[in-house]
């Protein structure tokens, strides 16, 4: 028998308890061409929630009453193929579940990286640390001496932007909720920390960070981040539109977002540039090999919140949206 968390319904805005549950089915028989893999670690990411529902333009959906696709990392326990043996270690993106069977065409053994962790393929050697390296590297084409606004600071993706920007020699000015995110993201080498949850303007509290104005935004956040960014900015600054998490729970897509600054994108020649990992997926070896040779040198560090075992997935999951998470978010099993 094997567990796979399903998405029973679609939500209407945050997730609730029946949305999803943790179900126990029989494991299918193995059949040739394929391999039988035991998850070691499970990959919790925002953007899970927009595949929930049906956004125009965005990915496939969810489907109902099936396990939900997500990243992850397992060890071989059976194999109907030569090319994996007993003992392997993978990445796969079957997702939630304990254990997971199927033509080994969908499992991609991990590279040989002498001391790199299993857990860092899900995150600084996986889909987060490039989105953030080719993010801020292509869509951002930061200068040294520049300064750059990044929201959701202390997340996955925003932790490494600050640290791929220190690197770079940019100014850095990370958005985060509470005292304690705000301390973290400074040792992660960020000039400033702004506080959001603290009461007054994030306009002007920005424009004390940043009283030159800003030359980047790596946009995690869209709704008044976004627009903040917009009053502060330089003439010719580039925006990164990696995710836009506070409107992920509106219960319709459509609903408008208040923004008092678009005028901005005109009179400072403002760029603003929707940006999506896949379109990146076929040099992910690149950011691979900078994030090792970082690692190795000291210059950047891998942060992560783990929660134990497949029950916890659902709770993890919440808390991207309740900001109880720092870093990467996973499952260990």
């Amino acid at each position: 028998m094997a567990r796979a968390w399903e998405l029973v319904r679609r939500p209407l805005g945050m997730v609730k308890a029946g949305d999803i549950a943790l179900i126990t089915r029989e494991s299918p028989s193995l059949g040739a061409g394929e391999i039988h893999v035991r998850n070691l670690w499970l990959s919790v990411d925002p953007a899970m929630r927009a595949l929930m529902t049906k956004v125009e333009g965005y990915m496939e959906p969810y489907a109902l009453n099936s396990p939900m696709p997500g990243r992850a990392v397992g060890e071989v326990v059976e194999s109907r193929v030569p090319e994996f043996k007993r003992g392997d270690k993978v990445f796969h993106t079957m997702g939630w579940r304990d254990e997971a069977s199927g033509p080994a065409s969908t499992f991609t053994k991990l590279p040989t990286e002498p001391g790199i962790a299993d857990e860092l393929w899900l995150g600084l050697m996986g889909m987060a640390g490039a989105t953030a390296y080719f993010g801020l590297i292509e869509v951002g084409r930061p200068k040294s001496g520049e300064t750059m606004f990044v929201s959701a600071a202390a997340g996955s993706v925003g932790s490494t932007v600050v640290q791929i920007g220190k690197i770079l020699g940019l100014k850095i000015i990370g958005s985060a909720g509470g005292t304690a995110k705000c301390a973290f993201i400074r040792t992660l080498g960020a000039d400033a920390a702004i506080d959001y949850k603290t009461p007054g303007s994030l306009i002007d509290k920005l424009k004390r960070a940043a009283p030159e104005g800003v030359d980047i935004y790596f946009d995690n956040v869209g709704g008044d981040h976004l627009d903040a960014a917009l009053a502060n900015a330089r003439v010719g600054a580039r925006f990164v539109e990696c995710g836009m998490i506070q409107t992920y729970n509106f219960e319709d897509a459509r609903q408008p977002v208040g923004l008092g600054y678009l005028m901005r994108i005109v009179a400072a020649r403002i760029t603003l540039t929707g940006f999506s990992i896949f379109d990146f997926e076929h040099r992910i070896a690149e950011s691979r090999r900078e994030m090792a040779r970082w690692l190795r040198a000291g210059q950047i560090r891998s942060c992560t919140t783990v929660s134990e075992g497949l029950e916890s997935a659902g709770e993890a999951f919440l808390g991207l949206f309740s900001g109880r998470n720092t870093g990467k978010t996973l499952i260990k099993l």
